[in-house]
């Protein structure tokens, strides 16, 4: 009776542990763009191999301006990376990042090769220090060049989880976590609509290439990228702008 006894506890403890194995298997519609053991599919943008100060850490894409070693100083190309294994088109896109104080990086999708860099022809989601970045760097001349008021402090084209430079969020809806701490994000691709996930909540949408659309892209930073946001499918990328920066859960499903 006691074996008995045992071999069904056994049993049970199989099956709970197999249930909740089983409950926490990947989603087959999404596709996990970096497996947190290897590069493989990531590039420089324009390029053949990861730029120097990209490792792989704790199964995190990490970027650390230490990492960049003397012989690399030299180094001439592309430091955004793309992850330039296959295009997409309409998609939902999850990321978890996180960033020092002062930090700066983006998003980018629909990117495509051959101009001077993503940002002068794939949309944006912004990744920003919003607390601390305007203490920290000189942003009051570039600022005053856009037309800005108050140049001396972000305008909420710069902030996070912003179309860049094309459409503010509702800071309302918007709960930021600080310098340090993971962040989760969302985008929403589709001709119809685009929306902006910061945190759970979504804090932005709009619809591309509509007359509004074409209004703010002719008439702001990119009325002379006469490409901007215009492709309809490419690579997802990110942005090295001088700070660490770590993702991890980086995944994708077409829509």
């Amino acid at each position: 009776m006691k074996n008995t006894i045992q071999k069904l506890m056994t049993l049970l403890t199989f099956a709970i542990l197999f249930s909740s194995c089983s409950s926490k298997k990947k989603d087959p519609e999404w596709h996990y763009l970096f497996d947190g053991s290897s590069f493989e599919g990531w590039r420089a943008y324009n390029g053949e191999e990861m730029p120097p100060g990209w490792k792989i850490i704790d199964s995190t894409l990490t970027f650390k301006t230490e990492q960049i070693l003397e012989q690399d100083y030299n180094y001439k190309g592309s430091r955004d990376i793309i992850y330039g294994a296959e295009m997409f088109d309409n998609f939902e896109l999850y990321v978890e990042w996180k960033i020092p104080v002062g930090g700066n990086s983006g998003i980018f999708y629909h990117v495509q090769e051959g101009y001077a860099g993503m940002p002068e022809v794939a949309p944006e989601y912004q990744l920003i220090d919003d607390q601390n970045y305007a203490s920290i760097h000189d942003i009051v001349s570039y600022n005053i060049s856009m037309g800005f008021e108050n140049p001396s402090q972000l305008h909420p084209l710069q902030k996070t989880a912003a179309d860049y430079a094309m459409h503010p969020v509702t800071e309302s809806k918007k709960e930021l976590n600080p310098p340090g701490n993971w962040n989760a994000s969302k985008i929403i691709f589709s001709p119809e609509q685009v929306e902006h996930w910061l945190n759970g909540k979504k804090v932005l949408s709009f619809v591309p290439w509509s007359e509004d659309w074409y209004l703010k892209k002719n008439s702001g930073k990119w009325e002379n990228a006469p490409d901007y946001g215009t492709f309809k499918t490419g690579y997802i990328g990110f942005q090295d702008h001088g700070s660490d920066l770590w993702f991890r859960n980086i995944k994708i499903k077409r829509r």
